[in-house]
């Protein structure tokens, strides 16, 4: 897949520092390095995950200012939070090459805004580039670091998921060796933004540097024009196969002249000029503002060329992914097609035995027993698996907003006034993300608030990467391992219970206890991923008692666990899916749900 391309592009470049944080549809690029140098086929540069992605940032930085090439990934929102080195990176600049992996998520399908991080390059005034396929993501990850150490810049390699996930054949070259001499030298103008006359000085020559990407791309093959038509199609990204594939399809080549621009920022402004003159119309598909058809329609007005622009301004929908029915209806000047199947919204649910099932039926009912009704009490949600509780049959969370957003929202609410009880969850990555600077504020502020952190000790929605509690990374290097309660107590945190979300019982009094009572209180919810557990071996298994089950559907309105299924008559569990974490069996009034070894037949 794309992302599998970049990696192996940056160890075609000879990268030796690579870090960042998991979000889809990145993640895959760090995964694929940590098995590649797992495989012992390559030279083993540093390749970690780390807390947050401005930390992974910085870390990528001051290995590039050291003589190492280096490679941050992160997805959009991940750039937000880098954002405060990304501004400064411009000024320090760079030695060895420094590639900053972005990938957009136009839809989105996993992400909590649809946003176009090409704007950053502007912010930032760093180059942005984009590939097109897998091919194109493994040579524009090697030229990224040419250009970098060419203008002594970071580069922004933008992506999105169509690029990163898309699956196809890759011609890769040789590994290269990581080998340099680590050195850094003392440099107050370019390492220092104290001094404020040396900022303004130093924009200038950052501007300038700027202005001397644009002759690159030809250099470095970053942009290309086909056909000879006498209408203009200006594309970049994932879309620019929807275009060549409408007009091959359609025999409409020789109608159009395509510019396919993969270097954003900077434009390359003589090769768009140039282009624009050739041209009577230009159609702009991209993804996801009109971030193009806005620079090509001041570019035009500049340049006082007579020639019609449009793109998501005007033809295609403004929000959302582009499909192939949109590319083709706007290039065949037709309606959208009608033959298109509306599937069913099916939701993802929460995995069988996912301890977070636990967690909120233990939220559900303590809430309940302390006087409230379910519903009454905001509940802050965070960005994890956990979120999934804002579905049937929990619809627990009330908020899910930005990384290590539940604390401190929940902590506004109480500030503003609010009379209520408030609850902020919050997964244990997520914590770590964002979430201690959260607390710290709750805590020195002694605001009157639940906390619950989800600590299923891995990240798992993006597929199992480690958090800070784990003893030895992917690659092997052994690490200092932290508790997640002790860094808690060290924020300062008094009220603190560390509560299995598989004891039912026990759980649900926690709740009741605690959420009355003045002042912080903080629940770890602890309990091991269900996927990880079922990796490691499940020996117990439930199953349901037949003669017993009066199809009262409590397991399920309860617990809503894909494990259990509806029969014509009663309700079933599916053994394969099962990990025996008893919770249906705990809620069930007629004690119908039994436990039995795996594959024990009953």
């Amino acid at each position: 897949m794309g992302n599998e391309a970049i990696a192996y592009g940056a160890l075609t470049a000879g990268v030796a520092v690579a870090s960042g944080y998991p979000g889809t549809p990145s993640s895959e690029v760090l995964d694929t390095l940590l098995e590649l140098i797992a495989s012992e086929e390559v030279s083993r540069p540093y390749v970690e995950w780390a807390v947050n992605e401005r930390v992974a940032f910085e870390i990528c930085l001051g290995a590039s200012l050291a003589g190492a090439r280096s490679l941050v990934t992160m997805k959009g929102p991940g750039l937000n939070v880098a954002s405060d080195p990304l501004l400064s990176s411009a000024y320090s600049g760079v030695e060895a090459g420094m590639l900053i992996l972005v990938a957009d998520d136009p839809g989105p399908h996993t992400t909590q805004t649809e946003q176009d991080s090409r704007w950053y390059g502007e912010l930032a005034k760093l180059p942005v580039i984009e590939p097109s396929d897998p091919q194109e993501a493994y040579e524009y990850t090697i030229v990224g670091y040419e250009l970098s150490e060419e203008i002594k810049m970071p580069v922004i390699m933008r992506t999105t998921t169509r690029v990163n996930h898309t699956v196809s054949d890759v011609e890769v070259r040789e590994f290269k060796d990581p080998s340099y001499t680590p050195s850094f030298s003392k440099n107050p103008k370019r390492y220092i933004r104290a001094v404020m006359a040396l900022n303004r000085e130093r924009h200038g020559e950052v501007l300038e540097t700027l202005d001397s990407v644009e002759p690159l791309a030809e250099k470095f093959r970053l942009c290309r024009v086909e056909g000879s038509g006498e209408v203009g199609i200006v594309c970049s990204g994932a879309v620019y196969n929807y275009v060549l594939e409408v007009l091959e399809k359609n025999g409409l080549l020789y109608k159009y002249k395509i510019l396919k621009l993969g270097l954003i920022h900077p434009l390359p402004r003589k090769t768009v000029a140039e282009f624009l003159k050739e041209v009577s119309n230009v159609i702009v598909v991209e993804e996801i503002d009109p971030y193009l058809e806005i620079k090509l329609k001041a570019l035009a007005h500049d340049a006082e060329l007579d020639v019609k622009i449009a793109g998501r301004q005007e033809l295609f929908p403004r929000v959302g992914e582009l499909t192939l029915d949109d590319v083709e209806s706007v290039l065949l000047s037709e309606k959208p097609n009608s033959h298109k199947v509306n599937l069913p919204s099916r939701p993802p649910p929460l995995c069988p035995g996912c301890p977070h099932i636990g967690t909120y039926m233990g939220l559900r009912m303590g809430i309940s027993r302390a006087g409230y009704r379910w519903g009454e009490i905001p509940i802050m949600g965070d960005i994890g698996c956990y979120a999934l509780g804002l579905n049937p049959p929990f619809e627990a969370i009330w908020t899910e907003h930005s990384m290590g957003a539940s604390i401190s929202m929940a902590m506004g609410l109480k500030v503003a006034g609010y009379p209520k009880p408030v609850v902020a969850v919050i997964g244990d990555s997520t914590f770590y993300h964002s979430g201690i600077t959260s607390l710290i504020e709750a805590v020195h502020k002694n605001v009157d608030l639940l906390v619950v952190i989800m600590d299923n000790s891995t990240v798992a929605m993006t597929g199992h990467q480690p958090t800070p509690e784990y003893e030895e990374s992917v690659s092997g290097r052994r690490m200092k391992p932290l508790s997640l309660e002790k860094v808690v107590r060290g924020l300062g945190a008094e009220k603190i219970v560390v509560a299995d979300p598989y004891k039912y019982k026990d759980f649900v009094e926690t709740v009741r206890e605690l959420i009355n009572q003045p002042g912080l209180k903080v629940i770890i919810s602890k309990r091991a991923c269900a996927i990880l557990a079922k990796k490691t071996g499940v020996g117990q298994v439930c199953w349901i008692d037949p003669e017993k089950c009066t199809n009262c559907l409590a397991c399920v309105k309860t617990t809503g666990c894909p494990a259990l299924t509806l029969l014509e008559k009663r309700v079933d569990i599916i053994e394969s899916e099962c990990v025996g974490c008893t919770l249906c069996m705990q809620v069930c009034p007629y004690n119908a749900i039994l436990v039995k070894k795996r594959g024990e037949v009953k």
